[in-house]
């Protein structure tokens, strides 16, 4: 199996209103968000991919426009978790590319969350 990931990075603002008063997340807070997709197949296409890196542009386009510089609470349907942002970019990824296999997203320089179906 091939496989080849590209990182994308923004920053966002956000707070889990859900936990208790005193949990840390519960606080209006920011992070510099990494989000890593990555692609797998069993062969390389015509041109020696598994798909060309500059197809992944409108990952970034999509994050710039839609996430960067955003409170996440008011563009997600769910508590902006790290899961739940996971499962959003994997879901938003395969939709346009069937060779997407696993999405991460860091909120810090040690903490990840990957959904991979």
């Amino acid at each position: 199996m091939y496989r080849i990931s590209k990182e994308f990075h923004f920053s966002a603002s956000h707070q889990l209103g859900h936990l208790p008063a005193d949990h840390q997340c519960a606080r209006l807070h920011g992070h510099n968000y990494i989000v890593v997709v990555e692609l797998a197949a069993p062969a390389l296409n015509g041109d020696g991919f598994v798909r060309d890196y500059h197809e992944l542009a409108a990952l970034k386009t999509y994050i710039d426009t839609a996430f960067d510089h955003r409170h996440l609470n008011d563009v997600l349907e769910m508590p902006s978790t790290a899961e739940n942002m996971a499962r959003h970019f994997f879901d938003w990824c395969r939709a346009r590319w069937p060779e997407v296999s696993a999405v991460k997203v860091s909120e810090t320089p040690k903490t990840w969350a990957e959904y991979r179906p």
